[in-house]
């Protein structure tokens, strides 16, 4: 049955001259349960997080802004990824429409660009509350969120645009990737390296990755340097609120990095060490971010713990 389904499914695309690949991977029905499970968890932790800081009042702050918009950026990313998963752990063969890849890819990176401009305005607001508290309320009013923000989503997938563009009209000389979505790799499909891709792929990392880390440092640098001249109670908050964000900046760079270069490194980085990184980009990291604001953030933990408790009370009714 499931080979007769993949039958149709080619033949439909050949008559409606749609371009599809297989994507190469190994699939067993057992790994299903498993991936929906931590699919409903990634929904349900951010999830609950972004509801928090919407329902309670004296979360409406620009830094829980953010981490708000941080969160939905993971429910996102990992929608744009596991049901297309889930699917092919149900399919003999996994295939796609190049068409369909591109949106993928397409989706993937806009995300992930954002992600890196998110963190950036947390750094910037962190700057600001810490070294310039005063001049807070004014500096960082509703205007300049609501910009942050528009900035945040629109600008990565501009740039991913002209991109996605450019490699819809490439030729393809190979319909086969060795992933379990579609990243960067298709660019190993075309029959002739683009000059104008890796100018725009360039262009792309410069401006939401590489810009944004330069002026995450640098704003973490400078508040440092306020801490070390500053009272105890200055350091503790500089603690509380900049670490969590630091450590999902470090995660997030190192995995981004590594879906960077692993497009070049292919034939000598090991399969299973491929996988196992790529696994952590699409399920580690969407669930380390809820754990880490969850439990690190000590106004969104205090609500955390109410609605919890809540829950408890009304179960032993």
């Amino acid at each position: 049955m499931s080979c007769l389904l993949t039958s149709c499914i080619l033949l439909l695309c050949e008559q409606l001259n749609v371009t599809y690949i297989i994507l190469d991977g190994h699939v067993e029905y057992l790994y299903f349960m498993v991936v929906f499970i931590v699919y409903i968890l990634i929904l349900c932790s951010n999830s609950t997080i972004v509801y928090l800081i919407w329902k309670h009042q004296d979360l409406h702050e620009p830094m829980y802004i953010f981490i708000a918009a941080l969160l939905m950026n993971s429910v996102f990313l990992s929608t744009n990824i596991y049901p297309k998963l889930l699917m092919d752990f149900l399919s003999e063969k996994q295939i796609i429409s190049y068409q369909a890849c591109l949106v993928q890819y397409f989706m993937f990176y806009a995300l992930a660009g954002s992600e890196f401009l998110l963190l950036a305005a947390m750094a910037y607001d962190r700057y600001v509350s810490i070294c310039k508290p005063l001049h807070y309320p004014t500096i960082m009013g509703k205007r300049t969120v609501c910009i942050f923000l528009a900035l945040a989503w629109f600008l990565p997938a501009c740039h991913l645009a002209g991109l996605a563009i450019i490699c819809s009209h490439q030729k393809l000389c190979s319909f086969t990737l060795k992933v379990i979505y579609c990243n960067n790799t298709i660019y190993k499909l075309f029959c002739v390296a683009s000059r104008a891709v890796s100018v725009f792929g360039v262009f792309f990392l410069l401006n939401v990755a590489v810009f944004p880390v330069f002026f995450i440092i640098f704003s973490y640098t400078r508040i440092l340097i306020i801490c070390y001249h500053s009272c105890g109670e200055v350091r503790k908050k500089a603690a509380q609120t900049c670490l969590p964000h630091l450590l999902v900046l470090i995660n997030y760079f190192f995995l981004l990095t590594y879906d960077v270069i692993t497009v070049r490194l292919e034939s000598d980085f090991p399969k299973t060490a491929r996988l196992i990184m790529t696994l952590q980009l699409v399920l580690y990291n969407p669930l380390f971010n809820p754990m880490i604001y969850g439990l690190k953030m000590k106004e969104i933990s205090k609500h955390l713990k109410k609605t919890v408790s809540l829950l408890c009370q009304l179960q032993e009714r």
